[in-house]
């Protein structure tokens, strides 16, 4: 357990470097910040279930991943839209965008996870 999490912290320390590195030299500066964290992790952990677990294990795990991030990305675009000003009107209170948008991820996710894992 203790060296699982040791390769863990490596591996993803190295990735998440790799990211840094590629977030830095992309215009605008705000990607940088989305090459940080969630890739290094999910390539850390997959690499992980692949060593220890084999080809299948990690297939279902990247499957799942893809999943949560399509839902994601619908949970992205829907605050994003939901918070920015439109045409003289007030934007949506963040509460209430946040847990409108949260539902979405959720019922996106679950129909993702449905048509993935019958």
């Amino acid at each position: 357990m203790a060296a699982e999490l040791a390769i863990r912290f490596v591996v993803g320390g190295l990735i998440v470097a790799a990211f840094a590195v590629i977030g830095d030299m992309l215009k605008p500066k705000t990607f940088a910040g989305l090459f940080g964290a969630a890739p290094s992790v999910a390539l850390a952990t997959l690499g992980l279930a692949f060593a220890k677990e084999g080809g299948d294990y990690a297939g279902l795990e990247a499957r799942s991943m893809l999943a949560g991030a399509v839902a994601l990305g619908a949970y992205s675009v829907l605050i994003n839209r939901a918070l920015l000003r439109r045409s003289g009107r007030a934007p949506v209170n963040a509460l209430v965008a946040a847990a409108g948008s949260w539902v979405i991820w959720l019922l996106v996710a679950f129909a993702l996870w449905g048509l993935f894992f019958p």
